[in-house]
């Protein structure tokens, strides 16, 4: 079954730092695109990071590079968000979605809170 779970949310104060981990079944990370997305309350969502799967290459909107590195692990098969220096405008619910072929496959969700 194809299925990304994701976990590592939580409350915290701004500039401390928190992990997301995005736990992937029924494909292989690194196989395709994947990456983190995010969405405040009253916004679109957009898309925060992601890893290439051409070339490995990750990238990051502007606001969070610096502070946010994603990674991924074979063994395991999950893809990592370190977020550092947290700000209360990263408050929202985190995303780990996956471009598989013509399908984009997403996870539950977790929600992220910065307080000031």
């Amino acid at each position: 079954e194809l299925q990304l779970v994701e976990s590592g949310g939580g409350l915290v104060q701004a500039g401390g730092s928190l992990r997301l981990s995005c736990a992937a079944s029924g494909f292989v990370v690194g196989d395709d695109d994947i990456g983190w997305l995010r969405q405040a309350p009253g916004k679109e969502r957009e898309g925060v990071s992601c890893i290439s799967s051409r070339d490995g290459n990750a990238r990051y909107i502007d606001s969070v590079k610096g502070r946010f590195t994603i990674s991924s692990d074979s063994a395991k098969n999950t893809v990592y968000l370190h977020m550092n220096n947290l700000k209360p405008d990263d408050t929202a619910v985190y995303y780990c979605a996956a471009a598989l072929g013509s399908v984009a496959l997403w996870g539950q969700g977790t929600q992220v809170t910065v307080s000031s």
